[in-house]
């Protein structure tokens, strides 16, 4: 966290960003800050699951200089600012009011620790056994550097403290290969080791670590930093391999086997749903339950793949029921009963981010953020 005596957008970004990159989010997505100037100070911040025209009222009304809500009002490009529909009104009453705009969308929805864990934990599922349902490919990178005997475990120690070497429930992973460098400075090089215009032969070691592909300009940044040579010899090159703490949907499973009757009252009391739409009884206990926060339907395939017994999520159509064919019970809880506690989740990340460093500073919970959904 940096040092400074004012809490600004800044900080509250960089935050979120750490915790949910902007590089997760999916290729639709309008995440990030979408009205506000980002060095403007905070001292009151309102989360919301939604940016409406009455979260923007209650948030001038309390104070607030900031909304952090998890889906974003601005999807598509604004052409005009005629007041002509909700999303220009809610955008002109923000800056009316001065108030900035924070969105944290499928970025958090595809983290391991984000939208999804919070709904697990909502449905009583053993955390021990939790996993992403569909991993994220291509979204790793192999990281080479080479660096002389001497200076491999500084070297090492800086990319590992950029976020290098991660995998799973490990860091500090990386391989290590000795062997042979040779190189010749030339006229206006400034060499470590070597003389200008002599061909050097080195003892080096190849270093080979994993990074999020987000995440490597940082380490290469780290590896220059600490390196002794001029030029640094480097290689990135991809990985096809899945990202197992990255990417859509949740799949664990709960302590105890329940009925199917009893489990969908679970889920109905830890959500709140006024009704939910399922599929019919397969007659078989649920134990392994696979999730998605928001529209999920799109996993079917790799709930009923993952062996789930249940798939909870939201906005199934009509159609896509006839899917589960008798395979497992599809739970159609409502997009808003889905996703309502993301405001919990962000309220208490930023709450351990800057609550104690900076003077004055207030979190609060939308009170004006209804489903808009209703049934009767």
């Amino acid at each position: 966290m940096q040092d400074a005596k004012s809490l600004t957008i800044r900080h509250i970004l960089e935050a979120l960003h750490a915790w949910a990159p902007p590089s997760l989010q999916e290729s639709y997505d309008n995440s990030g800050l979408l009205v506000g100037q980002i060095n403007a100070q905070v001292s009151t911040v309102l989360i919301s699951l939604d940016c409406t025209e009455a979260v923007v009222e209650e948030a001038a009304r309390v104070g607030a200089q900031l909304i952090v809500s998890h889906h974003p009002i601005i999807f598509k490009g604004l052409k005009r600012f005629t007041g002509s529909d909700h999303v220009q009104r809610t955008v002109e009453a923000a800056i009316r009011h001065g108030i900035a705009l924070i969105a944290v969308h499928t970025n958090l929805d595809n983290v391991s620790d984000g939208v999804n864990r919070g709904l697990a934990a909502r449905l009583g599922l053993d955390a021990h056994t939790l996993r992403i349902l569909r991993p994220m490919r291509s979204r790793l990178k192999q990281v080479v550097v080479y660096t002389p005997m001497p200076a491999v475990e500084q070297v090492a120690d800086a990319m590992y403290a950029a976020g290098a070497g991660k995998v799973g429930r490990y860091d500090e992973c990386g391989f290590h290969l000795n062997g042979e460098g040779t190189f010749r400075p030339l006229d206006g090089a400034q060499p470590a080791i070597g003389v200008v215009g002599q061909r050097e032969r080195v003892q080096e070691v190849r270093t080979e670590v994993v990074v999020e592909d987000w995440q490597v300009p940082a380490v290469l940044a780290a590896a220059r930093a600490a390196h002794p040579y001029e030029e640094v010899a480097h290689g990135v090159f991809p990985m096809e391999q899945a990202h197992q703490g990255i990417g859509a949907g949740m799949v664990g499973e709960l302590p105890e086997p329940l009925e199917e009757v009893e489990f969908l009252r679970r889920v109905k009391e830890a959500l709140g749903c006024g009704v939910i739409k399922h599929t019919d009884w397969t007659g078989r206990p649920v134990r392994r339950v696979a999730l998605c926060g928001g529209s999920g339907s799109f996993l079917l395939g790799d709930a009923i793949a993952a062996g789930a017994d249940a798939f909870v999520t939201a906005d199934f159509k009509y159609h896509e029921f006839f899917g589960a064919e008798g395979r497992l019970l599809i739970a159609d809880v409502g997009h808003y009963e889905s996703e309502w506690h993301v405001t919990d989740l962000v309220y208490t990340h930023l709450k351990e981010q800057f609550t104690g460093k900076f003077p004055n500073f207030a979190l609060l919970i939308s009170q004006e953020n209804p489903n808009p959904v209703h049934t009767f």
